[in-house]
């Protein structure tokens, strides 16, 4: 059988930085082998419940809603602006200049609105489409993943 020679304590080793970083996925490429290891993040649903006046005991009590997790809600959102890169999100062009957009500022469609530092080149990120920008759900110099949700733009 022909095929890549795979070294499993090399793949143990890239399993244990993705732990220690926190990071989803790594990839090595040397030639024509490449070697990929992911890990599947599950996000745990907590209810919360807010103590409040006692209910009178005639009452029946309502359900708890589920709190559903921000991130999650973020990324299914119509404007959202979701990262098309693993990198560091950048709101500014340099550091002390102004930042591209502000909450309840209005974009244009193709206007820069954010850049993301891969492998020491600036990618910039354009607005999808003209609206408001409602949310800005990161910090400039922050990591980012693919996928991430970056901001909400109405």
């Amino acid at each position: 059988m022909s095929g890549v020679q795979f070294d499993p304590a090399a793949i143990r080793e890239l399993a244990k930085i993705l732990r220690e970083t926190d990071l989803t996925e790594i990839e090595l490429v040397e030639k024509d082998s490449r070697i990929r290891v992911a890990r599947q993040i599950t996000v745990q649903q907590v209810a919360t419940v807010a103590a409040g006046p006692a209910a009178a005991p005639a009452a029946a009590a309502a359900p708890a809603p589920i709190a559903v997790p921000e991130a999650i809600s973020d990324a299914a959102h119509p404007g959202a602006v979701t990262s098309p890169m693993v990198g560091v999100a950048y709101l500014a062009p340099e550091p002390g200049a102004a930042p591209f957009i502000t909450v309840g500022g209005r974009v244009a469609q193709g206007q820069t609105v954010l850049l993301i530092e891969a492998m020491k080149t600036f990618n910039q990120i354009r607005a999808p489409r003209a609206g408001v920008v409602t949310r800005i759900l990161i910090e400039s110099g922050s990591p980012v993943e693919y996928g991430e949700p970056l901001l909400i733009i109405e």
